[in-house]
């Protein structure tokens, strides 16, 4: 019995063990997590056809509308330019394309951050003998998708209407997406490095680095826009007044730049030689491109992985151990205003304001692409001032952003206020025992989304009309469509998503694709177009009216009629009921069901 109890151990039994311990080779590792990828892409799939099949359907219609509508534009442009200064084409690629590698650099990085050390399968991944780089190479093709199939949306019809107009040859279309694949590896690697560092080597340093961060590029963006917009308008939408615009971008042209090599590579794969030897030069040059692109990329991925190897766990440790502090916070003031700015009844619904408010900042997926794409829409209304309008054609590109706002607002209303109430599912019972009514709860959400919203929504709508030179008749009129839309889309959001409550559900994304969100996306698509139309066509009228005469519309009637006061002012009345019934009647049925819910 001694000998069956002795922690001796044969030599055979002991390397039979250390080897079957062993972790598995490289490439079965980067094949079980090729795998795995697989089947959740075919499970993904297959869900969207089985329970999503109208949102996906929508989603494939709107894109191909967008691409085509996107296509004949470009079409249009490249034919002007072309026939205006060809040669002004290098500097408008180097400053889309440097301007989409900076976003993917901030895109990829708030990606990766939420995939690598907020999301429950990194922490499943971190109890398995699984390398660290691989980790990170799962979890950064994840990232590279969600954060480049805008670019490719947005990229892939400019670069084939400059091929149509150019007639470039075959070659240049089939390179089109191994340059762009090529193209978005370098940012979103960048981007993946700078959040391990942050998160490994900077624990304490992270919230005054991301600051700083975005200080500067803040800076650097306020300070390129006035460089761009201290062109000249006496000679707008001439040759000389594109070559002043054009000029002030020549910070984007620097050689170092991967956006440089690749619109150099695509330009020089466009060109049409007038012999064969220099339609082999030109396409040679093209692949030199490419290469370099490819070897950089790959040299990137070669030093996340060893990144990944250093730090990876050691910030994954930090994270998952760090002790929140316990003195007050910076902002904490302003909790402290909301919850005591009132009377004692309505306390309970500033309280759970608060509690929204504090999630919303917590979670760096939200603020942060709240962030991204209303400040990259700062930037394009600040740049609208470049252009010489009338105020006919002014106020109808001042409709068009107003669309783009409340489109933009609708984006997230969907993704993150529809599934707030579903949410709230995994905490109901800590609700359902504190002396609030549910009322309170639905309330609280339209408060969050519609003050939330209406601040950023009405000063970008602001920013756009100063801009663009309109009067403040046209200015209050877009500010009321704004503030209905904020109303509405809120309304909208949280009306429905108390009305198909999903509490069993713990993924906001699930949650939002579901059939709930895409009815809200639907609807508040509709409510905009409907509120912007009606709107938009007798204020139009009324300018055309005053600058080309009382005969732009007509001898009289129904255009006439329109195009007064009377028509501006019943048109903002029809605006105005629009919009209430878009925010209360939602709103009424989710109050409605959601006191009778047995959760």
């Amino acid at each position: 019995m001694s000998s069956f109890f002795s922690p001796a151990v044969p030599a055979e039994i002991g390397s039979s063990s250390a080897q079957s311990c062993r972790l598995t080779s490289i490439d079965s590792e980067s094949r079980l997590f090729f795998l795995l990828r697989a089947q959740l892409a075919w499970s993904n799939l297959r869900s969207m056809l089985l329970s999503a099949r109208l949102r996906l359907s929508l989603v494939i219609l709107l894109s191909a509308m967008f691409w085509g509508s996107l296509y004949g534009l470009f079409v249009e442009a490249f034919t002007f330019l072309d026939a205006l200064h060809a040669e002004v084409i290098s500097l408008l690629f180097n400053a889309f394309f440097s301007s989409l590698m900076i976003m993917l650099v901030f895109s990829t990085g708030i990606l990766i951050y939420s995939g690598m050390y907020c999301s429950a399968e990194a922490k499943l991944l971190m109890t398995l003998p699984a390398r660290e780089e691989a980790i990170f190479s799962h979890k950064f093709q994840e990232a590279l998708w969600f954060s480049s199939w805008g670019f490719i949306l947005l990229g892939s019809p400019m670069l084939v209407a400059y091929g149509v107009v150019r007639h470039s040859p075959w070659t240049y279309f089939a390179m089109l997406l191994p340059f762009m694949v090529s193209f978005v590896v370098i940012p979103a690697t960048v981007g993946g490095i700078c959040c391990m560092v942050l998160a490994g080597w900077m624990p304490r340093l992270r919230l005054h680095a991301l600051s700083v961060g975005l200080a500067a590029m803040c800076v650097f963006g306020l300070w390129l826009a006035w460089s761009a917009l201290s062109a000249v308008k006496a000679d707008s939408m001439s040759a000389a007044w594109f070559e002043q615009t054009f000029a002030r971008l020549g910070i984007t042209e620097q050689k170092l730049f991967p956006s440089w090599w690749l619109s150099s590579g695509l330009i020089e794969a466009a060109r049409v030689g007038t012999n064969a030897k220099e339609s082999w030069a030109s396409l040679g040059e093209a692949a030199k491109f490419l290469a370099l692109l490819v070897a950089n990329g790959m040299l990137l991925q070669l030093v996340a992985g060893w990144l990944a190897r250093r730090c990876y766990r050691l910030g994954f440790s930090q994270l998952i151990g760090e002790v929140p502090a316990r003195r007050q916070r910076p902002i904490g003031w302003f909790d402290q205003m909301l919850i005591n700015g009132g009377s004692a009844a309505g306390r309970p619904l500033r309280l759970l304001v608060v509690k929204d408010l504090r999630l919303f900042r917590r979670d760096i997926s939200q603020w942060s692409q709240f962030v991204i794409f209303f400040g990259l829409l700062g930037l394009y209304f600040f740049n609208v001032r470049s252009f010489n309008y009338n105020n006919s054609y002014a106020s109808m590109i001042g409709f068009l952003n107003l669309a783009v706002v409340g489109l933009i607002l609708s984006t997230f209303t969907t993704r993150f206020v529809f599934p707030m109430i579903s949410l709230e599912g995994r905490r109901f019972w800590i609700l359902g025992l504190l002396p609030v009514h549910r009322d309170h709860i639905v309330w609280s959400k339209f408060l969050f989304s519609f003050l939330g919203g209406l601040l950023p929504c009405c000063g970008l709508v602001l920013l756009s009309d100063v801009m663009l030179g309109l009067p403040r008749r046209v200015i209050v009129i877009h500010e009321i469509c704004c503030v209905m839309l904020c109303m509405g889309l809120s309304g909208i959001a949280v009306g429905l998503g108390a009305r198909m409550p999903d509490l069993r559900e713990p993924s906001p994304s699930k949650i939002s694709s579901g059939f709930g969100g895409t009815l809200s996306l639907v609807i508040s698509s509709l409510f905009i177009m409907l509120v912007v139309v009606v709107a938009a066509l007798p204020t139009h009228l009324f300018l055309a009216t005053h600058a080309f005469g009382p005969g732009a519309v007509g001898p009289g009637g129904l255009l006439a009629w329109a195009g007064s006061t009377q028509g501006i002012v019943a048109s903002l009345s029809v605006v105005v009921a629009v919009g209430l019934v878009a925010t209360f009647v939602p709103l009424l049925l989710g109050l409605r069901s959601f006191r009778q819910l047995e959760p």
